[in-house]
């Protein structure tokens, strides 16, 4: 069956105290159909689930497991695999205001990604608006996807050894 890979760096899950990430970890999720034109197409039970993949000799080699609940057919099923060896993201805070008298506070946040691959790949960078009440983007550096009421996300595209920045300032209000 054919599964989507997927890389995802959620920079403000290692966030640290002094306003920078340490790590840099660039999660590998797996993402599938559970469908019938994917040789599947039936209810998957609760259990362990793992990934083999050919490599240059066309032998199948291990690339993760992990569990996943039970799955009606036709739904789409995402499995955390592990972390990327050649992957690396950081996340910074540049600039921090808050007027609590005009109650609006901004932030300005860097993110760096970089891809080690000898292939191109394709970064999701996940930021989450984490002070409440309304937020707003007033400046970015790229075109973002809002995904739920707290939660948005950067596809960052990347050649062999290359790096890209983004930044962007959130404005919240309450």
């Amino acid at each position: 069956m054919k599964a989507e890979r997927i890389y995802v760096f959620e920079g403000s899950q290692q966030y640290n105290r002094r306003g920078s990430s340490a790590g840099g970890k660039v999660q590998v999720f797996r993402e599938f159909k559970n469908s019938e034109a994917n040789r599947l197409g039936l209810a998957l039970p609760k259990g362990k689930l793992r990934f083999y993949s050919q490599d240059e000799d066309r032998q199948l080699e291990f690339v993760g497991e992990n569990e996943i609940d039970h799955t009606p057919k036709n739904e789409k099923v995402r499995v955390f695999v592990g972390n990327s060896f050649d992957l690396v993201g950081e996340r910074r805070l540049v600039s921090q205001t808050e007027n609590n008298s005009e109650h609006v506070a901004t932030q300005t946040i860097e993110v760096k990604v970089r891809n080690r691959k000898k292939e191109p790949a394709e970064i999701r960078v996940v930021e989450h608006a984490t002070r409440g009440g309304n937020w707003t983007l007033t400046a970015q550096s790229q075109p973002h996807e809002k995904k739920d009421a707290t939660t948005f996300e950067f596809r960052v595209p990347l050649q062999p050894d290359e790096e890209k920045v983004i930044t962007y300032t959130i404005r919240y209000t309450w």
